[in-house]
C-alpha cells in the first residue's frame, strides 16, 4: 500500500511513529509530511523518519489559515504523483480534503471536543473518524471508538521505558518532592479565549514553601521571577522526565495524559474540558481537573492532596488503566491495512528493510 501520514505537532509523530515504523517493516511505501513547527521537525530528525516540509509555521490565526492553504496546496500535488491508497492524521483537515479528491480513503484521529473549528473543516470529509471511547461526542457512522489514549501509542509498556537518570541530568539531588509546573501560550486555533493557572508565582512560591522542588516548563518565554527554575534537556528525553517526577501541575491536557500513562499523578489547570482527561480522573484517579475562578488555588488543594499520597498507589491506578486499554499503535495499523499484526498478503517481511524510528 501507498500510505500518506501528515504531522502538524510533535505530538502527531509521537503518536504515529511507531505504527510508521512497522507500516515499513511489513513493506507499505510511506510518505510522511510536516509542517514547518520547530519541535516535530527535531523529532521526525531524532526518530529517523523522513519526512517532506510543505508549508511553513504561524503565529496567527491569519497566518494559520495561510499556511494550511499553502500546505494543502502542495500535499495535493504530492499526493497526485505518489497516489495513495490511505492517508492520515491527527485533526485531519488537509488529508480528508486531499484524498476526496485522489481517490485515497481518509482516516482521522481526534480527541479533543473543543476544537470545532478543526471538527467542521475535516470531519464530513474523512472517510473514518477515530476516537478514544470516552470522547463525549457523537459523530455519527464514520466514527470508530477505542478503548485508550492517544498518548499510550509512544508511551505503553510496549514502546517505552523510561531513563531514571533524567534528574540527575536536570541537575536535581533531592530526596523530596519533584513537581513539573508547565505554562502553555494558548496560541493554537482550539485555545482561542481559554485560561488557565492565573498566578504561576503564587503557584510556585507555595508549592516550593511546601518543600517540594519545582521544575518550570513554558511553550513561551519564562517569567522573570521564576527563570531560575527552567532547565535543560533534550525534547526527546522530555517522557523520561514525567516518569521521574512526583506530580505535574499543568495547563497542558496531553501532558496530564502522558503523566497518568506513566503513573505520575497530574493536576489539569484550565478552562477548557477533555473527555479523556474527565475519564483520567473519574475511573482511574491520575488526574485531578481544575477550571473556572480560582484554578490556582484549586491547583495548590489538588497537588498537596495528590503528593500526600504514596507513589505506589499511582502505580497500581496505571496498571488498572493499562489492563483496560489496549496499545493505539495496533488500532491505527488496523484502520490503515485492516490488520493490526499480520504483514500484507504476498509480502514477506523477512526481506522488509528494517527501519529504526527511536
Amino acid at each position: 500500500m501507498n500510505v500518506v501520514v501528515t504531522v502538524q505537532h510533535a505530538g502527531h509523530v509521537h503518536f504515529f511513529k511507531h505504527a510508521i515504523d512497522e507500516l515499513t517493516r511489513r513493506g507499505h511505501d510511506v510518505r510522511v509530511f510536516a509542517r514547518d513547527n520547530e519541535a516535530s521537525i527535531d523529532l521526525l530528525e531524532c526518530c529517523n523518519i523522513e519526512y517532506e516540509v510543505l508549508a511553513g509555521s504561524s503565529d496567527s490565526l491569519l497566518s494559520l489559515a495561510t499556511a494550511q492553504a499553502t500546505y494543502e496546496a502542495r500535499l495535493l500535488r504530492r499526493a497526485l504523483e505518489f497516489e495513495p491508497d490511505v492517508m492520515t492524521a491527527i485533526g485531519g483537515v488537509a488529508i480528508s480534503h486531499v484524498a476526496s479528491l485522489v481517490g485515497a480513503r481518509s482516516v482521522v484521529f481526534y480527541d479533543t471536543e473543543h476544537a470545532t473549528l478543526i471538527r467542521r473543516l475535516a470531519f464530513p470529509f474523512a472517510d473514518t473518524v477515530c476516537t478514544p471511547d470516552c470522547f463525549r461526542d457523537d459523530i455519527g457512522s464514520k466514527q470508530v471508538r477505542y478503548p485508550a489514549y492517544h498518548e499510550l501509542a509512544y508511551l505503553h509498556p510496549d514502546h517505552f521505558d523510561p531513563d531514571e537518570a533524567v534528574l540527575e541530568d536536570v541537575g536535581l539531588e533531592t530526596d523530596g518532592d519533584v513537581v513539573l509546573v508547565r505554562l502553555g501560550d494558548w496560541s493554537s486555533s482550539h485555545d482561542v479565549g481559554a485560561s488557565g493557572i492565573e498566578d504561576p508565582i503564587a503557584l510556585v512560591e507555595q508549592l516550593e514553601a511546601d518543600g517540594a522542588e519545582v521544575l518550570l516548563s513554558t511553550e513561551g518565554d519564562l517569567p522573570d521571577r521564576l527563570a531560575s527554575r527552567g532547565f535543560d534537556l533534550e525534547s526527546d528525553r522530555f517522557h523520561d522526565l514525567l516518569a521521574a517526577i512526583d506530580l505535574y501541575v499543568g495547563e497542558g491536557g496531553t501532558t496530564a495524559a502522558e503523566c497518568a500513562a506513566l503513573g505520575t499523578p497530574a493536576v489539569y489547570v484550565s478552562d477548557l474540558t477533555l473527555g479523556y482527561l474527565d475519564e483520567l480522573e473519574s475511573r482511574y484517579g491520575l488526574v485531578v481537573n481544575c477550571a473556572g475562578d480560582g484554578g490556582t488555588e484549586k491547583a495548590l488543594e489538588a497537588a498537596r492532596s495528590m503528593l500526600a499520597e504514596p507513589a505506589t498507589e499511582f502505580q497500581h491506578r496505571r496498571m488498572h488503566l493499562l489492563t483496560e486499554k489496549v496499545n493505539p499503535t495496533d488500532v491505527i495499523l488496523e484502520q490503515l491495512t485492516g490488520d493490526p499484526s499480520a504483514p500484507p498478503r504476498g509480502t514477506d517481511t523477512a526481506e522488509a528493510p528494517p527501519r529504526n524510528v527511536g
